[in-house]
């Protein structure tokens, strides 16, 4: 294990049966400390138990005693080969990841930095992916991001929010329906999932859906096709699924209020999206933003935003997140008569809470410097021995 410490090699070859640590224990060291090592165990005790175990554990394969140089070439060369793949994969990953543009996005804290390289990950492939925050965090933002970067670019990005439509709409909406289905179906009608072919189709709000179009969306997922209300003949589709959600899913799969197996099927990514209260330093970036983007399509001469201000925004705790953040400074800028927002274009319950958290600090600060002082002057009497008139010469 020192030895790997040092000199970290791609391939470990090791046996099982050792003095102080066996090797499934070696394995899950080395394994801890590069996951992509390729480990080989060597057992004269070979067991279907020791394989699962061995293979759980993140082994590679395992060579049984005794064995012949060919059999040890042979696995060696397969690991050789894994390995060379798996270089070639991460090269071709980070050369992507490098060229794309996640700019749209604007935050520099480590959060925003957590998330971006999460979506980064995420838009490689097509596997489903959620996205979990509260509402007002940019779920559908950086949903549009991971399509615009991802294999489905050149196709449609098609948001339905499912909170929005009514549960008969809705299953319309997402199948389509055929002319004569229902009363008012005059014309033939494509679904949001046909006009997603080719593309992304996102579920804004998806734990609103009811658990009859749960099941009929978990069976689309897994045939990759539709047809249409009313209608016999199946449309086979080519997209990816994302989910977007403020609600705990976890929660409403106990309480039988979500499907398991959708669930499941829609969570092979998750991607959670902090809240603004936990961007430390975010503020300042997207207010200055909000205010460039507002200000130049109402053709606004604000040029920026006050320090008073800015401390007033940064105190507050926006429980509607960013989405509130760009509110407020859209409304400041459309009613400030000067070059620069000050407080009195922000709106009364802000300053409200900005006044009760400058007077809960002022109260905070002085109960710690009553504290200090009666801590000090008791060590003071102590030294002293109780004589106040010397106490007080030492502390001047």
């Amino acid at each position: 294990l020192e030895v790997f410490r040092q000199s970290r090699p791609p391939i470990v070859l090791t046996d099982l049966k050792m003095a102080e640590m066996d090797g499934l224990a070696l394995l899950r060291s080395i394994k801890s400390l590069d996951p992509e090592t390729v480990v080989i165990l060597i057992t004269a005790y070979a067991t279907i138990d020791t394989a699962i175990e061995a293979t759980r554990a993140g082994a590679f394969d395992y060579l049984r005693k005794p064995f012949t140089t060919e059999e040890l070439r042979t696995i060696l060369q397969r690991a050789c080969d894994y390995r060379a793949r798996m270089s070639q994969q991460e090269a071709s990953v980070a050369d992507r990841a490098a060229s794309m543009d996640f700019s749209t996005i604007v935050g520099a804290s480590e959060p925003v930095k957590e998330m971006l390289r999460n979506a980064a990950c995420a838009a490689q492939g097509g596997a489903s992916v959620l996205l979990v925050g509260e509402t007002g965090t940019g779920k559908e933002m950086l949903a549009k991001a991971i399509h615009a970067n991802g294999l489905q670019a050149r196709g449609p990005f098609i948001p339905v929010d499912c909170a929005a439509l009514p549960e008969p709409l809705l299953e319309s909406e997402l199948f389509g329906h055929e002319r004569g289905a229902f009363t008012g179906a005059v014309t033939l009608q494509r679904g949001l999932l046909e006009l997603a072919n080719g593309g992304t189709l996102l579920l804004d709000e998806v734990g609103e859906l009811s658990l009859s179009t749960q099941v009929k969306l978990l069976r689309t997922l897994e045939e990759r096709q539709i047809r249409r209300v009313g209608g016999h003949a199946f449309v086979g589709l080519d997209i990816r699924i994302m989910a977007a959600t403020h609600q705990k899913l976890e929660e409403m799969v106990a309480a039988r209020k979500f499907r398991d197996d959708l669930y499941y099927r829609l969570n092979v990514l998750a991607i959670r999206l902090p809240p603004l209260r936990e961007r430390n330093g975010d503020i300042p970036l997207l207010a200055d933003h909000f205010l460039h983007v507002c200000a130049r399509r109402a053709k606004a001469r604000v040029l920026g935003i006050s320090s008073a201000a800015l401390l007033v925004l940064e105190q507050y705790s926006w429980p509607g997140n960013v989405r509130e953040l760009r509110n407020v400074v859209e409304r400041a800028v459309s009613i400030t008569g000067e070059e620069y927002i000050s407080p009195l274009d922000l709106p009364e319950e802000l300053l409200q809470k900005s006044g009760e958290m400058r007077a809960a600090f002022r109260q905070e600060k002085r109960r710690n410097v009553e504290n200090f002082e009666r801590q000090g002057i008791a060590e003071l009497l102590t030294r002293t021995q109780g004589n106040v008139t010397e106490a007080a010469r030492i502390a001047g």
